[in-house]
């Protein structure tokens, strides 16, 4: 019987594979090409993917954020605040989110899981009831941020995956 530590590391896995699917080999235009005025881009579905992943999982970890100690803050180099993780963003502040390449998006989403995985691996079932959270009525435990990390990334590297495809046909 699989532990609860690896469904955590294979539904991270599986994002992680949904990601590089969507934007590996996509040009800086690509990734931000908008189906219309108000539509998010590739490249600010996966950051935000991304920046969402980071703070929650390295907030519940106890670790810093992959975005300023591993430096992305600096390569991405965007027009916002370093804390920003692109949560209520406006149609203008999506078009700000733009990456020359590929490889910049995935190599923080690799950094990002890496880091995850790496806690996610040590997650045990009575983890899960430990609260991370007290801001939230009634508090968020540790099970209940990781499956909203989950469905966040995977709805929105679906979201990517789906302007790619819709891209490839246009």
């Amino acid at each position: 019987m699989a532990s609860v530590s690896d469904l955590l590391v294979d539904a991270f896995e599986r994002v992680n594979g949904v990601v590089h699917q969507a934007v590996e080999g996509l040009d800086e235009e690509a990734l931000a090409a908008r189906l219309d005025a108000e539509a998010n881009s590739i490249a600010w579905l996966v950051w935000h993917l991304a920046r969402i992943q980071d703070d929650h999982v390295s907030e519940a970890a106890g670790v810093e954020q992959q975005w300023t100690v591993g430096g992305w803050s600096a390569k991405f180099d965007l027009p916002l605040a370093p804390v920003d993780t692109g949560y209520g963003h406006s149609p203008q502040d999506v078009a700000t989110v733009r990456v020359s390449r590929a490889d910049l998006l995935t190599g923080y989403h690799d950094a990002v899981h890496a880091q995850t995985v790496a806690f996610v691996a040590g997650v045990s079932e009575s983890d899960l009831d430990r609260v991370v959270d007290e801001s939230w009525d009634p508090p968020v435990t540790l099970g209940v941020r990781i499956v909203s990390v989950l469905s966040d990334t995977l709805q929105h590297a679906g979201q990517a995956a789906f302007v790619r495809g819709v891209l490839a046909r246009g």
